[in-house]
């Protein structure tokens, strides 16, 4: 029985109960917080202010309980601060507050008050983005010119009069110095001030903070603070702040009842949360990374709902996201209900078999599932969000445990399968696609020890795609339009439906546009004059003049530049040419390294040069050297001082390590019959792993985690839910996309010329079920090099791929398939037709995109 049979038949495998159980548990915890919290605190500003914990020992990252924060810099404030005024009141906190805040908006005014001689003064500066600055020494808050403030009387300075954020700090002074009248007199300052904000006509400013009385650590004050300053009256000031600011509701609390009304007015607690009895010398002023992450909540507190409703969605604090657009809802409705329709449609056909899910529409019913999926967990605030944090023990753990999951489940042959055999680049690129989940996932780029040998990796990708289709089109030389086609929509099916569904640019998912890019690159250096490619100095000529010319047209940058002007111009298509020569430049001929090593395999297996008598002292040395690279390799990255500086090095190298992995990896028959089954099974869906973590694994566009299951606490468990789930979700995706390939592409059989002299006619077809097309394609030899392939009716061969299928031209005929066209009609479209029209739907998309 197929895999799809038993999924939904009554009595599915036990893994199937497990992930849709998972998915049920993960589903009602979004309910049930959006129904506890949620609701009535949809924009986590709440969250932002009153609950969190640091992520790290150093005070740097700070995370709010369920929203992700965005660490401010100073470009970033210029959209909701340029020309605007912000204005701090209170004490020597507050001033601390005021210089740090200020030096995130212009890294070259002070951090620190400039003269020591006149702390208690008054302060005044303007940005490069023209925003002012002021600070007003007034530690009780309740002078005339503060006064005139809360009440919203303001002087005209020539910029909007109303300030864009208005801070008061006050309470320490009272305190302090018992003759101002303690606590009585705090709390009658407050009340009043709470009243002038709450009738003002006019709202003194666009976000009103009053800061919470800042916790002492009392074994560090001064004695003569420590006779006055204690804990506990700073602990019953902040609880008289709260419940001055957030009243409680006279009803008894509900679930389901409105929360009460609050004043206009924002509280921090969370900042007596975040301070650390170790970050202060005297009790009472805290370290200056404490201090501007302060300064930071503040920041993501009043501008991160002004910044643009565009991706990266990666500041969920306070923030709302935005409602689709026309033109995006039609194409994620269209893309979530086809699949059931049809389904609805084939059952009003034919009643009386009752609901069944036949296989012609589950690919589409799964495919458009998991859009709707993606869509909902990092558009919409169903899920929560939080940032990465890096952890050398969890990076080395979860390295560990993956590694012996795969030595686990290894599984020997009884014969040799040959150099770079199917399962072997399955499981290679299984484990390097686990390795670059780990490294996203907890945001290991910053170490640069790490990040070069995730450099490697996805070089590693792309020599595969240079020496699988450069095998392929020497041995099968299949050049027709039909296996192009079907090679490029696996490749980027998901990733365009995802660009549209998700407002993403098509370049942010750069793998499938650089593998795409690259397997076009080896299709055109193998298609001209393919009559010619078993003449060596030929091929190896048009290899260096593609590498020549390609290497020339990345460098000189002002072609690559009127390539994307006119693609903006003429298909509005709005894409980075600075960004794509980055991803390009940075592995320029990996792929032309992947050619070459094909060919030298290829003559290795043609002259049978394994039966000579040397040739295992070759293989000794070859290890031997092997060996030697890789350590130097590892030595030479650590060594560098940053990864920018690998970076530089990288394209001249990456092929080095790559090859001596091969070498290792193939160096006997031992090595080459086994192979880890659960590596083998990432690896079968590693292009759909590295599409999907973006939304369903990770979140806010690969820039923070997705928080299935409320609560930071939580992250070890919410690590294994959402991994159960993106891995589940993304092997689906891998058989639908494969499927929808298929139906695309069609199945019409064409006979293909003969494109290589001495090599067999072939005739090309598309299969009856289209089998995953990895980030690079398989090539499986034999141990003796045969180049032939095997016969359909071969007893030993398994279920083959696609590519392999359509190069033999053994497909059987497919059912009908979507039964989109009218069902007496004679004429159906062919895979040019069907394409020409996506891409005009896809261009007309693109034209009215900005317009939405």
């Amino acid at each position: 029985m197929s895999s799809s049979k038993r999924l939904f038949s009554l009595n599915p495998p036990f893994h199937h109960y497990l992930v849709l159980s998972t998915g049920v548990f993960a589903i009602l915890a979004g309910i049930l917080h959006y129904i506890i919290s949620g609701r009535a605190d949809p924009l986590h500003c709440n969250s932002l202010l009153t609950r969190g914990t640091w992520l790290d020992e150093n005070h740097r990252n700070w995370q709010p309980e369920g929203c992700m924060l965005h660490a401010y810099q100073s470009k970033d404030t210029a959209p909701c601060l340029a020309s605007r005024r912000v204005i701090f009141i209170g004490d020597s906190v507050t001033r601390s507050l005021y210089f740090h805040f200020m030096h995130i908006i212009d890294p070259t005014l002070p951090n620190t008050p400039p003269d020591d001689d006149h702390k208690h003064s008054n302060y005044s500066f303007t940005s490069d983005s023209v925003t002012t600055l002021d600070f007003f020494w007034d530690p009780y808050l309740n002078t005339s010119g503060t006064l005139s403030l809360v009440h919203g009387h303001l002087p005209s300075l020539g910029v909007d009069d109303r300030p864009a954020l208005l801070v008061l700090g006050s309470g320490l002074w009272y305190l302090r110095y018992a003759t101002t009248g303690g606590l009585p007199a705090w709390e009658a300052n407050i009340e009043s001030l709470l009243e002038s904000v709450s009738t003002a006509q006019r709202k003194p400013a666009d976000e009103v903070v009053i800061l919470p009385v800042e916790d002492i650590v009392s074994s560090k004050l001064s004695p003569e603070r420590a006779e006055t300053m204690h804990s506990s009256d700073v602990d019953a000031m902040n609880s008289d702040l709260h419940h001055r600011i957030n009243p409680p509701s006279p009803a008894i609390y509900s679930i389901f009842s409105s929360s009460p009304a609050a004043f206009p007015v924002s509280l921090p607690l969370v900042f007596n949360k975040m301070l650390d009895d170790a970050s202060t010398q005297d009790g009472l002023h805290f370290s200056d990374d404490i201090v501007k992450s302060h300064a930071n909540i503040l920041l993501n507190l009043r501008c991160n709902n002004l910044w643009p409703k565009t991706s990266p969605f990666d500041k969920t604090c306070c923030r709302a996201y935005p409602l689709p657009s026309f033109l995006q809802l039609a194409i994620i409705v269209a893309v979530v209900v086809y699949g059931p329709i049809m389904l609805y449609l084939a059952y009003t056909r034919n009643p009386t078999k009752g609901i069944s899910f036949p296989g012609e529409y589950r690919p589409a019913v799964i495919f458009g599932f998991s859009i709707g999926l993606i869509f909902i967990a990092d558009r919409t605030g169903f899920w929560l969000k939080e940032q990465k944090q890096f952890n050398p023990w969890t990076f080395g753990f979860l390295v560990l445990c993956s590694l012996a999951a795969g030595l686990a489940t290894v599984k020997r042959a009884d014969k040799d399968m040959g150099f770079l055999n199917r399962d072997q680049t399955d499981e290679w690129k299984g484990w390097m696609q686990v390795a670059i989940l780990i490294y996203h996932y907890l945001g290991a780029s910053k170490v640069s020890g790490i990040y070069n040998p995730i450099r490697v990796l996805v070089a590693a990708y792309l020599f595969m795609t240079g020496y699988g289709h450069t095998t392929f089109y020497i041995k099968k030389a299949d050049f027709g339009f039909l296996r192009v086609a079907q090679v490029l929509v696996r490749l980027n099916l998901l990733v365009v439906v995802l660009a549209y569904t998700m407002d993403v640019n098509y370049l942010s998912y750069y793998f499938s546009p650089l593998v795409s890019m690259w397997y076009l690159i080896v299709y055109g250096t193998m298609a001209i004059g393919s009559q010619y490619n078993d003449r060596m100095p030929f091929l190896l000529s048009k290899i260096a003049i593609s590498m020549g010319m390609f290497t020339w047209f990345m460098t000189e940058t002002w072609m690559l530049d009127a390539v994307f002007v006119f693609l903006e111009r003429i298909f509005s298509i709005h894409w980075s040419a600075r960004e794509w020569s980055f991803r390009v430049i940075l592995d320029l001929w990996i792929t032309y390294f992947g050619m070459l090593l094909a060919i030298a395999v290829i003559k290795v297996q043609a002259y049978r040069l394994t039966d000579h008598h040397l040739w295992p002292m070759a293989v000794k040395a070859a290890v031997g050297t092997s060996i030697f690279i890789l350590l130097w390799f590892f030595a030479f990255e650590l060594m560098q001082e940053s990864k920018f500086t690998y970076n530089a090095w990288h394209r001249y190298i990456s092929f080095l390590p790559i090859v001596a992995f091969i070498t290792l990896r193939n160096a006997s028959s031992s090595l080459r019959s086994c192979s880890s089954r659960a590596f083998a099974f990432i690896g079968r869906c590693s292009l759909e792993t590295f599409i999907i973590q973006y939304h369903l694994w990770l979140a806010g566009d690969t820039k923070g985690v997705l928080v299935l299951l409320p609560g930071t606490r939580w992250r070890p468990v919410n690590f294994v839910i959402s991994t159960i789930i993106f891995i589940y979700i993304s092997d689906h995706v891998s058989h639908a996309t494969g499927e929808l390939t298929t139906w695309i592409c069609g199945n019409k059989e064409i006979s293909l010329p003969s494109s290589t002299r001495n090599v067999t006619r072939h005739t090309a077809s598309s299969g009856s079920s289209a089998e995953p097309v990895p980030l690079a394609t398989d090539i499986h030899t034999t141990k003796d090099g045969d180049s032939h392939p095997i016969k359909p009716d071969s007893p030993v061969r398994p279920t083959r791929r696609w590519v392999d299928r359509l190069a033999d031209g053994t497909s059987p005929l497919r059912s009908p398939g979507y039964k989109v066209w009218d069902k007496g009609s004679s004429w159906r479209p062919g895979v040019k037709t069907k394409l020409v029209v996506w891409m005009g739907v896809m261009w007309l998309a693109n034209s009215l995109w900005t317009s939405t």
